[in-house]
């Protein structure tokens, strides 16, 4: 088959090529992003599991827990703030309505 299509020697090794840089590539973004990398097995052989891990793990749920807390008051004032804004516009107007008819 390729000594009748030469041309096809060529595409074969350039797409061998780039599937080998995709997974270069995808390695690369997994270890810069924290993700654990994957044996021949499926078994994770980065991060290992240590004291370190599991109370940096502990600290950011801490923190995250604080943020969702924090996001939950901060919707609650927005809620208010809103409120206020929006009933704030029809009150004054009518007040307005009532000066207006007050004058006449």
């Amino acid at each position: 088959m390729l000594t009748n299509n030469p041309d096809l020697v060529p595409m074969i090794v350039l797409l061998g090529l780039a599937i080998m840089v995709a997974w270069v590539v995808t390695t690369w973004l997994r270890v810069k992003n924290g993700y654990p990398l994957q044996g021949s097995w499926g078994q994770n052989v980065y991060p290992v599991a240590n004291d370190e891990t599991v109370e940096r793990v502990k600290l950011l749920s801490q923190e995250n827990g604080q943020l969702k807390a924090e996001l939950g008051s901060i919707k609650d004032r927005l809620a208010n703030v809103e409120r206020i804004v929006t009933d704030g516009a029809h009150s004054l107007d009518r007040e307005i309505e009532q000066l207006r008819s007050r004058a006449n």
